[in-house]
């Protein structure tokens, strides 16, 4: 359906974005890196986002470092009274999964506990840092809801990296941009002792307005195929048009728009959330397992076909309606302790 010129370099040089206008798809100059430092307004958000699967399938990882954390009840309490500081509301999220390696952790801090420039982010004990070449995660911190140490480093090196980015809303409060959706990811804990190697993803999306102002829900996926990354991302939005963006990106990042795979219905959560999958038309889509199943969010490993390949898919799907109930902004503390340094 169209290609996109990314100009994304290989890890090893630098890479400057086409042009500055947003294009009639949505998509427009985005940056040449994760930009640590970059301006966030009140009550937005940036996030940047890894995940990966083990070669040998036993294993995954999720981690997301956010400035304004968009499922914070403590950012959400604190919009209620005004216009709130994102930086007040930072977390590093971490989630292993697999036989005998699940852990979870999610400690809020404020802004006297991170530092931030263009190639680092330090949130209390952990830190990310951006070489140009890859990302770094050290990890220090504490699981929930036994309190166990979470210790370990992950590195993420992109083939080559994309500059072009995508709003996700009619009036382009929401950016998406998948940095770096080809790269091989280390994953090397001591706690718990853990080490493996896989394919892996990274991403940011960053706005200028809580979540939940704008969208009712989403669906979003990433597949590791042999000439790429596919990735489904399809939004439902409060006001005006809903959004689907299907893309192929090879390991030089070089886009391709797709049209829409066919949507497949997936079996509800234990939460009751809704969530469907993109995939070749007129064959099933298996979930492998839930990693994560929250009141308005799941995680799920499935298996499908996608341009005739049999594949391992991330996917993710989202309830902001339910993210904006009040028993449920009361249960998240419970999963979500605050640090408040």
């Amino acid at each position: 359906a169209g290609t996109l010129h990314s100009r994304g370099q290989r890890a090893s040089g630098a890479g400057r974005a086409d042009g500055g206008a947003v294009g009639p798809d949505g998509s427009r100059a985005g940056d040449s890196g994760p930009r640590f430092d970059r301006a966030i307004p009140k009550d937005g958000y940036a996030w940047w986002y890894v995940d990966a699967l083990s070669d040998d399938g036993r294993f995954g990882i999720t981690l997301i470092a956010f400035i304004g954390s968009v499922f914070s009840p403590y950012y959400a309490w604190a919009r209620r009274r005004g216009p709130a500081d994102p930086e007040d509301h930072c977390a590093l999220n971490v989630a292993l999964y697999g036989a005998r390696a699940r852990r979870w952790s999610m400690t809020e801090r404020g802004r006297g506990a991170i530092v931030r420039d263009a190639e680092s982010f330090k949130i209390g004990p952990s830190r990310l840092a951006w070489t140009g070449r890859e990302l770094t995660i050290e990890i220090n911190e504490v699981t929930v809801p036994w309190p166990l140490p979470l210790r370990g480093k992950v590195r993420v090196v992109p083939t080559a990296l994309n500059e072009i980015a995508f709003t996700l809303d009619a009036a382009g409060r929401h950016r998406w941009q998948p940095i770096a959706p080809c790269c091989r990811v280390s994953v090397d804990f001591d706690h718990p002792d853990l080490h493996w190697r896989g394919d892996g993803y990274f991403d940011i999306n960053h706005g200028d307005a809580p979540l939940e102002r704008d969208f009712k829900s989403w669906q979003w996926s990433r597949a590791a195929t042999r000439t790429g990354t596919v990735i489904s991302y399809d939004t439902t939005a409060r006001t005006g048009a809903d959004k689907s963006i299907a893309l192929h990106v090879d390991p030089d990042a070089r886009l391709d728009r797709l049209a829409p795979l066919a949507d497949a219905p997936l079996r509800r959560t234990l939460w009751r959330i809704d969530r469907s999958a993109r995939a070749d038309s007129e064959t099933p889509v298996r979930v492998v397992s839930t990693l994560e199943d929250a009141p308005f969010y799941a995680r799920s490993h499935l298996a499908a076909r996608i341009g005739g390949e049999d594949v391992a898919v991330m996917h993710e799907s989202l309830s902001l309606d339910r993210f904006k109930q009040p028993i449920v902004q009361a249960m998240l503390p419970f999963r979500m302790p605050r640090w408040s340094g």
